[in-house]
C-alpha cells in the first residue's frame, strides 16, 4: 500500500521538483541568442494579447479585487505595451565598449528567479515578470497567491507554452500548483533558486529578503497628491479620479491621500462631488473604516479593490448613484486617522493646509507609512517642484495620476509592475524593476599601466605625494602635468569607430594606446616604444577582440 504524505509535504517535494527542473530550463536558455530570445517573446505576446481579457475575467472572479476593463489594459500594459521598450534591451552578451580605458561590458543571466505574484495583480505580474525573466535570459518559476492561484497559473500556462512553442527549454516557466505557506518559503530558500523578485504584502516581502538571496522588493505605497494653489484644480481632480478608480485602485502607486489648501479648498472640493468623488460625515466615514480595516489600520482584503458603491453599500451609507470615490476628511497622521494609511481601493483621505510649508511636513508624515515609494505634485510652480524633489519617495510625479504616471504609462518611466521604493522603504532598489536588474554584468579590461609603474604614472600622486612621487621616477608631473604639451592631448569627447555591432557607450574618447601615462592621446609612438610595450592593443586588436567575444556568445 503506497504511503500517504501530507498535503504541505507533497507540495515541498512538488517544490524541489519545480527547482530542479528551472535549472536545466536556466542552464539551457543562458546560451540563447539576441534573436531566438527576441522570438520567443514576441510569441509570449500574441498569446498574452490573445488572452487578455479571459485572464482578466478570471482575475475578478476569483478575487473579486477590481474590474475586467482595467484589467485587461493592466495585461496589454505588462506584455504588449512592455515588449515595445524592452525589445531593444541590451541584455545579451556586449552590450558596451569603453574604447578609452579598453573596458567591455557583458551581460550574464542571474539563472533561476523566483516571481511572488500578488492578488491584487495576478495574472498581469506573470505577463510582466516573465517577460523581463526571458529578456535576461533567465528560467522563472512562480508562486501565486493562494486567493488567486486559479488564473495566475493559466497565465503561468500560457507564457509557458509560447516560449516552449518558440523555441524556449521546457519548463523556462513554471508555477506552483500546490500554493501552501510552506512550498513558497521552501521555493525561496531552494539552491537552485538564484534571485527573488517579491511583489506582494509586507511580511512576504520581508521573507523574500531574509532568505539569504538576492531579492527585489518593494514595499507598501501610501502616496499623497497635493493640490497646490497654482494647479488646474479641475485637471488635477480628473488625474486622481482617474487614477484612485483604475482597476478599483489596486496599484500601490495610486493616490491615498489628497492635500489641498485653505485658499483653493473649496474649488478643489466642488469638482471631486461633480467629478464623482463623495465627502462622508464624521459618521459615515466611522463606519467605512469599520469595515476597511482589521487590526489597527491594515486593511480587510474583503474590501481590496472594490467599487465605492460596494463599500458605500456595506457599510450602511447612502451615496448618489455616480459615486466614484468616497473621500473622508482627516485631522492628523497615525492610528487615530486610519485613512492616513495605504487603501487599495476606491477611498481617499482628505486634507487642508494653509500652504506649500504644511504641505511639505504633512507629506513627509504620511510617506512615512509608505516612504519611498510614489508621491504626486499638482502645480505650476517649477519651484515648488524644486521643493518637494527631496521627498523620500523614489517617484515624485507632476501634473499626473499616481497610478499610471508611477507604472509609466504616463511618464517616462519603464513601464513596470514592481516599484522600487530605495533604502527609504527597505528595497534594495529604487527604481521601476526591468530585465536590466536581472543580469549579471561583467567587464573585460585590458592593462593600461605596468603594474609596477602605477605611482610613475599617476599625475594626481605626484601633486600630492611631489617627494616620494620624485623616487618613484615621475619628478615631472610634480609640477601638474606629464611633460607632454597640451596640443598633444587627445579631444575629450572624439569617438573612433571600431567597426563593431554593438553600441559604444558614455560617449568616451577616441581609443589611442600610446605609451607613457596614458594622458598624451596624441603623442607620437615609435615603433621602438611599440617593441617595449606588450601590453599595447590599438584599434584594430580591440575591434578582433570584441568581435571574437561577439562570436563567442552568439555560439558561432
Amino acid at each position: 500500500m503506497m504511503q500517504e504524505f501530507d498535503y504541505d509535504l507533497q507540495s515541498i517535494q512538488a517544490v524541489r521538483d519545480l527547482a530542479r527542473k528551472g535549472q536545466v530550463a536556466a542552464n539551457q536558455i543562458a546560451n540563447y541568442s539576441v534573436e531566438q530570445i527576441d522570438r520567443i517573446l514576441r510569441a509570449m505576446v500574441e498569446v498574452a494579447e490573445k488572452n487578455a481579457e479571459k485572464l482578466a475575467q478570471m482575475a475578478v472572479e476569483e478575487t473579486t479585487f477590481g474590474n475586467v476593463h482595467d484589467k485587461v489594459y493592466k495585461n496589454h500594459m505588462a506584455s504588449g505595451l512592455l515588449y515595445e521598450q524592452i525589445k531593444d534591451k541590451k541584455t545579451i552578451g556586449v552590450i558596451d565598449v569603453d574604447e578609452k580605458n579598453q573596458v567591455i561590458t557583458i551581460a550574464e543571466p542571474v539563472g533561476l528567479v523566483m516571481g511572488i505574484v500578488p492578488s491584487t495583480n495576478p495574472t498581469s505580474t506573470v505577463l510582466y515578470k516573465s517577460m523581463i525573466a526571458i529578456k535576461s535570459r533567465n528560467a522563472i518559476v512562480f508562486s501565486p497567491h493562494p486567493k488567486a492561484a486559479k488564473c495566475t497559473n493559466l497565465a503561468i500556462k500560457l507564457m509557458n507554452d509560447a516560449a516552449v512553442a518558440a523555441g524556449a527549454p521546457e519548463n523556462v516557466i513554471q508555477g506552483i500548483s500546490m500554493a501552501t505557506i510552506v512550498a513558497t518559503n521552501e521555493l525561496m530558500h531552494a539552491p537552485e533558486v538564484k534571485m527573488i523578485i517579491a511583489t506582494g504584502g509586507p511580511g512576504m516581502v520581508k521573507a523574500a529578503y531574509s532568505s539569504g538571496k538576492p531579492a527585489l522588493g518593494v514595499g507598501a505605497g501610501n502616496s499623497p497628491s497635493y493640490i497646490e494653489r497654482t494647479a488646474d484644480v479641475r485637471r488635477a481632480v480628473h488625474q486622481i479620479v482617474a487614477s484612485k478608480t483604475f482597476d478599483n485602485g489596486t496599484i500601490c502607486a495610486s493616490e491615498q491621500s489628497v492635500i489641498c489648501e485653505t485658499c483653493n479648498r473649496d474649488e478643489v472640493i466642488a469638482e471631486f462631488k461633480r467629478q464623482g468623488g463623495y465627502f462622508m460625515s464624521e459618521e459615515e466615514c466611522a463606519k467605512v473604516c469599520k469595515i476597511l480595516f482589521r487590526n489597527g489600520h491594515s486593511m480587510s482584503p474583503n474590501f481590496v479593490g472594490h467599487a465605492a458603491l460596494d463599500i458605500a453599500r456595506a457599510a450602511g451609507i447612502s451615496v448618489p448613484a455616480d459615486t466614484k470615490i468616497l473621500i473622508g476628511e482627516q485631522h492628523g497622521v497615525g492610528p487615530e486617522w486610519p485613512l492616513s494609511y495605504e487603501k487599495l481601493t476606491t477611498v481617499l483621505a482628505f486634507y487642508t493646509v494653509a500652504d506649500w510649508h504644511e504641505a511639505c511636513d504633512l507629506s513627509i508624515a504620511l510617506l512615512q507609512n509608505g516612504i519611498g515609494h510614489t508621491m504626486n505634485i499638482h502645480t505650476e510652480d517649477k519651484e515648488i517642484v524644486r521643493k518637494f524633489s527631496i521627498k523620500p519617495a523614489s517617484r515624485i510625479l507632476i501634473n499626473t495620476g499616481g497610478t499610471q504616471g508611477g507604472t509609466g504609462l504616463t511618464t517616462g518611466l519603464e513601464v513596470a509592475l514592481t516599484l522600487g521604493c530605495g533604502t527609504w522603504g527597505g528595497s534594495s532598489v529604487s527604481e521601476n524593476v526591468g530585465p536590466q536588474h536581472l543580469i549579471n554584468t561583467k567587464r573585460v579590461v585590458n592593462g593600461l599601466v605596468e603594474p609596477d609603474e602605477v605611482a610613475a604614472k599617476d599625475e594626481t600622486f605626484a601633486k600630492w605625494h611631489p617627494e616620494l612621487a620624485a623616487q618613484y621616477g615621475c619628478a615631472s608631473h610634480a609640477d601638474g602635468g606629464c611633460g607632454c604639451p597640451d596640443t598633444h592631448r587627445e579631444p575629450a569627447h572624439e569617438t573612433h569607430d571600431v567597426g563593431i555591432e554593438m553600441p559604444v557607450g558614455h560617449g568616451t574618447s577616441g581609443i589611442s594606446y600610446s605609451v607613457g601615462c596614458n594622458c598624451c592621446g596624441g603623442q607620437t609612438v615609435t615603433q621602438e616604444d611599440l617593441q617595449h610595450s606588450n601590453d599595447t592593443i590599438d584599434a584594430a586588436e580591440l575591434k578582433k577582440m570584441v568581435n571574437e567575444l561577439v562570436a563567442a556568445f552568439r555560439g558561432e
